[in-house]
Order: C-alpha cells, then sequence, then structure tokens
C-alpha cells in the first residue's frame, strides 16, 4: 500500500494533483506510473483510494476511485498535555509511538521545573504527519504550541482530567477511574515532576491523581504509558 497525506484535499473532488515532493517520491522513488492504484489520508478521517492518470514528477494528477470517512474512527478522545524533554528526541519519540497507538491532541506545557521552554512544533508536526502514513491513520493529531502550565489549566476541556506525578498522597489507577469511550486530559510534568504547587493547583481544577505504576518513569515513557492505557482500556 503506497500511502499519501494530503492534507487539502476536498472530499467532493474527483480529482486531485499531489504537491511537488509527494510527486516525486511517487514518480522518482516509488517508481508508480499511470494506472497504478494509491491510497490517500487527509487528516480529518477520510481515506481515499486513487489512481495515477498523469504520473508527473513535480504535479501528479489523480483520479479518486472511493472515499471512506471515519476510517478507524476509534471511540475515545485523548488529549495528553506533557512538558518538552530537554532531549528533543525524547518528545520525537513520544510523539510517533503515541500516534501510532493513538491519540489525539498533544499539548506542550512549560512547567516551573522544566529544562526546556520551547519547541520547534513544525518540525514536531512532520514526525507526527510520518507516524500516520506508517500506522495507516486518518486522523492527523493536533499538537498545540508550548504554553505555560498556569494558563493551561484555566483552559476548557469537557470531560475527564487526570495529571500523574511523582508526589506523595492518594492516587488512583487510570482502570478504576476511566469511563470507557469518554473524552480523556492527562498531565504529564517534566523530568522534575510537577511542583507541589501546581499539583495543588491541577486538583482544584477538578483534575484527579493518578499513579502509573511503581516503577520511576522518565517523562515520554510516563506520557507514552498513559497513551497504552487508556486506549487498552477503551479497546472493545
Amino acid at each position: 500500500m503506497q500511502l499519501f497525506y494530503t492534507p487539502d484535499i476536498d472530499a467532493a473532488s474527483s480529482t486531485y494533483y499531489l504537491n511537488e515532493e509527494e510527486s516525486k517520491h511517487c514518480i522518482r522513488v516509488l517508481r508508480l506510473q499511470t494506472g497504478d492504484q494509491v491510497q490517500l489520508i487527509d487528516g480529518r478521517g477520510n481515506f481515499y483510494t486513487a489512481a495515477i492518470t498523469d504520473a508527473h514528477p513535480k504535479r501528479t494528477q489523480l483520479q479518486i476511485i472511493s472515499a471512506e470517512p471515519d476510517f478507524n474512527k476509534r471511540n475515545h478522545y485523548l488529549h495528553i498535555a506533557v512538558a518538552p524533554t530537554k532531549n528533543i528526541e525524547r518528545l520525537e519519540w513520544f510523539l510517533e509511538k503515541a500516534t501510532e497507538i493513538g491519540i489525539d491532541e498533544i499539548s506542550l506545557i512549560i512547567c516551573q521545573r522544566s529544562e526546556r521552554k520551547e519547541a520547534k512544533v513544525d518540525r514536531l508536526n512532520k514526525i507526527i504527519t510520518s507516524a500516520i502514513k506508517q500506522s495507516i491513520k486518518a486522523w492527523h493529531p493536533v499538537l498545540n504550541k508550548p504554553i505555560a502550565f498556569d494558563k493551561f489549566l484555566s483552559m476548557p476541556f469537557e470531560g475527564q482530567r487526570f495529571i500523574a506525578h511523582c508526589e506523595p498522597g492518594d492516587k488512583f489507577n487510570l482502570k478504576e477511574e476511566v469511563k470507557l469511550s469518554g473524552r480523556y486530559l492527562v498531565l504529564i510534568g517534566p523530568e522534575g515532576d510537577f511542583s507541589p504547587k501546581e499539583i495543588e493547583g491541577a486538583i482544584k481544577n477538578d483534575f484527579k491523581a493518578i499513579t502509573l505504576g511503581n516503577s520511576r518513569l522518565r517523562t515520554e515513557t510516563a506520557a507514552l504509558e498513559a497513551c497504552f492505557e487508556i486506549n487498552f482500556l477503551n479497546r472493545i
């Protein structure tokens, strides 16, 4: 299956042209020819089958054969807010693997103990795009720009809210709290964890404290663990 990401495709159109980068990959690298079929995803849930009608290396023309809306749509919505890691490659790893497993939205939160205060969203989005193509997903997760933790807490979210941290106190397991087929927001802190003040602020904003097990996890591992657990619990 040769899959291309086409976010600007019009679902009502019968013809589509690949951009120059995708056209070059299609014709020069994959060596596809007129008449060959390919698959397209638009990041909005639509999965297309198309045929090449003009194998041009800069502007490949496709004829849309079929379109399947809500392709492999999951029964829940997952938003993980995670502090960018000092080593950006660890954050990139999380984005790739979480996209492959299943995630809808990622927010980058800047916390009191954050060692990284910024991130190149355009580069990170390319990693997400590559991951949806790899895992054949028609939905492109939303990646939000870095935002201060306090400001993020004040943003609205309809659904269950969780904060994972290492401080002592009462905590729940996700399997005890998750209401199936719901909407979830999980906060994952930086390498030095959330500060007590940040934890207190989250709890005041209706976040429930959770544990992700007895091991002390790296930021990106904790975020992926939360992603996996919620997807696993919703598997039907």
